[in-house]
């Protein structure tokens, strides 16, 4: 995907950037209602609507904003699903999934994150995003099944089909794939359906994300967000 490093400053121009390459009018509208500033540090905001992934400390990104609506079309979302959204990061991701479906989990192991989305998210106005701190390479189990599971770290086969066991039927996983171990940078975004008779597989276009990490906690609730 193209680096979209064109200097954005507000989000109907970054709407009209993407519109050239995602159709989705559900998408555009769910980017165009967050607001992405909410969701990067401080020293930021001023990029916060371009087109680039942007840092948000521990080594960590809020990713392209091209990227992360490509991933909401390919979940086909209705507005009726629960959705499980692992690695969440800013929370940015997690924000426009809930803006297109009725309900995400969203689970993250670095505690510190989970605080400062949780923030964000209130900031944003979004009340149907729930949070979880835990191994997100495990998914959430005890919650499943889900309509549909994002993923925001790169993987191989292996652990996403262990997560795509987690979907009801006819249910969507997307997520970036690392299909060579030796060369954990070369990824590209693919599609999970859950059918009767098992999973299948839709590749699609290169990505670079980074890796899923599991440390194999247990998922539990995140402390409290810092008050204002």
């Amino acid at each position: 995907m193209s680096s979209g490093d064109r200097a954005i400053t507000d989000a109907d121009t970054l709407v009209s950037v993407l519109s050239g390459t995602i159709p989705d009018e559900r998408v555009l509208e769910a980017v165009r209602s967050v607001p992405r500033p909410a969701f990067v540090p401080p020293e930021l905001r001023a990029e916060a609507w371009h087109n680039v992934a942007l840092p948000i400390g521990g080594g960590q990104t809020i990713s392209q904003p091209l990227v992360v609506a490509r991933m909401l079309e390919l979940l086909r979302l209705r507005g009726d699903e629960l959705v499980l959204d692992i690695g969440t990061g800013s929370g940015y991701h997690a924000a426009l999934l809930a803006r297109l479906a009725r309900r995400v989990i969203s689970i993250e192991r670095r505690p510190e994150l989970s605080r400062k989305a949780a923030a964000s998210l209130a900031a944003a106005g979004i009340d149907n995003v729930e949070l979880v701190i835990g191994d997100g390479s495990l998914g959430l189990a005890k919650r499943a099944p889900f309509d549909a599971i994002n993923v925001a770290a790169a993987s191989d086969l292996e652990a996403l089909r262990a997560l795509g066991g987690q979907l009801a039927a006819g249910g969507r996983l997307v997520a970036p794939l690392a299909e060579d171990a030796s060369h954990p940078d070369l990824q590209r975004l693919v599609v999970l359906r859950a059918h009767p008779r098992g999973l299948t597989i839709w590749r699609c276009e290169p990505v670079r994300f980074v890796p899923l990490v599991s440390d194999a906690r247990g998922p539990r609730e995140p402390p409290e967000p810092p008050t204002a």
